[in-house]
């Protein structure tokens, strides 16, 4: 089963497309985790995660979404190559999200 949930911030204000039958909207989002070192030390590692929603999803997206907000993410991992200009192969991943909304609430 491919399936992915992350939790974090949106990282900068949502990209839409819209299409003949319907939008797409694309937008990045930043985890964090933290732990502590050998030398008691806490340290927080951010990874970014790009983000791919369409439809629907796409639609609630452009409304809610916004650069900062705190946000869960549920979809699946989607890997794509493609050729650029220099005549490269770039490779992506990607997160094809089902489910975005408002991310759990902070413990106090």
């Amino acid at each position: 089963m491919n399936s992915v949930k992350l939790i974090g911030n949106v990282g900068r204000d949502v990209n839409v497309i819209e299409f003949e039958n319907g939008k797409k909207a694309t937008f990045s989002l930043a985890t964090n985790e933290t732990y502590t070192n050998r030398n008691q030390e806490e340290v927080t590692n951010t990874a970014w995660h790009n983000v791919v929603a369409w439809g629907k999803v796409a639609q609630q997206c452009e409304q809610m979404l916004s650069k900062g907000k705190f946000i869960q993410v549920e979809g699946k991992l989607n890997y794509r190559e493609y050729q650029n200009k220099e005549n490269q192969v770039v490779k992506i991943t990607e997160i094809v999200a089902y489910k975005v909304e408002e991310g759990p609430k902070k413990a106090a």
